[in-house]
């Protein structure tokens, strides 16, 4: 018996070691943590329960029989964050470049299909150099294992990735599928080829910061939803990130207590609108000013800014906001921004998390490049995420509602359930001046004409009451109760209830 426990103990201690100390300190020399260091941090202590660690890999060819390190490049298991249960897997760069091997997929698959079975998150800690090359075929059939379980568990358990280093080729493509991505600046990055093969087939020079770094894939890609300073920031922003999610579809949004009373008023908002209605003002405030503790946790804050979306609590409990922001692009809507928020929208909606509205927009983005872009299909995702989403609704006018865009940023006509519009709120087709000058053409040669022409449309729609009297709007509400009224709200509608009619699943217009 003694002889096993101390085999067992080198094997222990072998898979603790991972690829040596050499490389654990080339590792921490790049300022990045060891996978198991990750896990550390991330988890409550001690609470990790590992699997597989004495898992090896089967490949015989380039002398990879003598070469075999338990774990094989991932650490799988379980563990609480806040006490609340969640399966992990964070590959090991120091053993074989964290290069995906048959061996290694099957652990990560057998975690996730834990994970569904039982109804808890998966995490997702990415540090790897591809596919394990020796292994061939092996190493690409693990890899779409692992896809199909990404695609079964969407919708089912949320999925988290934390890139950490590198994620190149196929291996982009798991992240790609999970819920949110967020990245580390400057040692993590993604790519389906890398700047060696691009430069070889399209001749551009490229560093891989620039192909596929953090500021890319949160700026111009929209790819990840956050990049953070270093791997000790985005672990901890990611424990926090965590508290705002249930732990599967079959349960509500969690409840942390909050001391912000739901009833509070701000009267300071009843001047946040400026008078002028061409001023912009900062959505964000408002946000801040509405949900318990000022305390939003905002997605892709740098990519489609003319959209926000994120995670926030109003009287304790998770809830989703999109908001127009018009100190971008006036608020229109464009491509991204309809495919930014048509994506969280759905989330919210997989994980009955109730989604709070703030509409300000004039209307889709005109233009060559949004017409050529398809903005009519993009546009139609927003659009399609509101009208199938059926968790509570609810939705705030704070000024211009305009057009199809009214329509879109969650309507009565698309379900909304409790739709509020502030005193000075615009419900309109188009804005006064666009509008006089079609319906009134005979006018354009007469300039006081049209002003007052003008002055009447404003007078007709410049106001909330139109949609009011055909009950499109449920109440005009004066700006500082709109915490109150929206805490009201979610709670009149926390047990609602709503099904879709029976299909196998819809086809979005992608």
């Amino acid at each position: 018996m003694h002889d096993i426990l101390e085999q067992l103990e080198k094997k222990r201690a072998a898979a603790r070691l991972g690829g040596g100390q050499k490389r654990i300190d080339a590792q921490h020399a790049k300022g990045k943590l060891t996978a198991r260091e990750r896990l550390e941090m991330l988890l409550d202590q001690d609470s990790f329960e590992e699997w597989d660690m004495f898992v090896e890999h089967r490949c015989a060819d380039f002398g990879m029989a003598d070469n075999k390190i338990p774990g094989d490049g991932v650490v799988t298991g379980y563990g609480m964050i806040n006490g609340r249960l969640v399966f992990v897997f964070s590959q090991d760069f120091t053993v074989f470049g964290g290069a995906l091997s048959e061996a290694h997929a099957e652990k990560i698959c057998k975690l996730m299909d834990q994970a569904m079975k039982v109804g808890a998150p998966v995490i997702g800690l990415n540090d790897s150099g591809g596919a394990r090359i020796q292994e061939g075929v092996a190493s690409l059939g693990g890899y779409a294992e692992v896809f199909q379980r990404n695609v079964m568990a969407s919708g089912v358990v949320p999925q988290i990735s934390l890139i950490m280093g590198p994620c190149a080729g196929g291996a982009v493509y798991s992240p790609a599928m999970t819920d949110f991505i967020f990245m580390v600046r400057d040692s993590s990055y993604m790519f389906v080829t890398g700047p060696e093969v691009v430069k070889t087939v399209t001749h551009e020079e490229v560093t891989a910061e620039e192909l596929g770094g953090a500021s890319t894939h949160t700026t111009r890609s929209g790819v990840a939803d956050l990049a953070f300073d270093n791997d000790v920031e985005a672990i901890l922003m990611l424990r926090r990130f965590f508290n705002y999610l249930p732990l599967s579809n079959r349960e509500k949004p969690p409840l942390r207590p909050s001391g912000d009373e739901p009833a509070r008023l701000d009267l300071s908002l009843d001047t946040l609108v400026p008078d002028n209605p061409n001023q912009p003002y900062d959505m964000k405030e408002l946000i801040l000013k509405v949900v318990d503790d000022g305390d939003f946790f905002e997605l892709q804050p740098e990519y489609a800014q003319n959209i926000l979306i994120g995670f926030a609590r109003m009287a304790g409990r998770s809830v989703g906001i999109v908001a127009n922001n018009p100190m971008v692009l006036a608020g229109c809507l464009d491509i991204r921004s309809s495919i930014k928020a048509a994506r969280f929208v759905r989330f919210c909606d997989a994980f009955n998390i109730p989604v709070v509205t703030f509409v300000d927009v004039p209307g889709f983005m005109p233009g060559t490049s949004q017409e050529y872009g398809g903005i009519i299909k993009h546009g139609a995702k927003l659009l399609y995420a509101y009208a199938e989403c059926t968790v509570p609704k609810v939705t705030v006018i704070t000024r211009k509602a305009y057009g199809g865009a009214y329509d879109v940023m969650s309507s009565k006509h698309l379900r909304g359930d409790v739709n509020f519009a502030w005193p000075n709120a615009e419900i309109a087709v188009m804005g006064a001046k666009g509008a006089v000058e079609i319906i009134f053409r005979e006018d354009k040669a007469d300039p006081a004409k049209l002003a007052a022409r003008e002055a009447e449309y404003k007078a007709r729609f410049a106001n909330p009451f139109v949609a009011g009297a055909r009950g499109y709007i449920d109440d005009v509400i004066q700006p500082h109760e709109t915490r109150r009224r929206i805490c009201r709200s979610l709670a009149m509608l926390a047990d609602k209830k709503l099904e879709n009619p029976w299909r196998k699943h819809g086809n979005i217009p992608l």
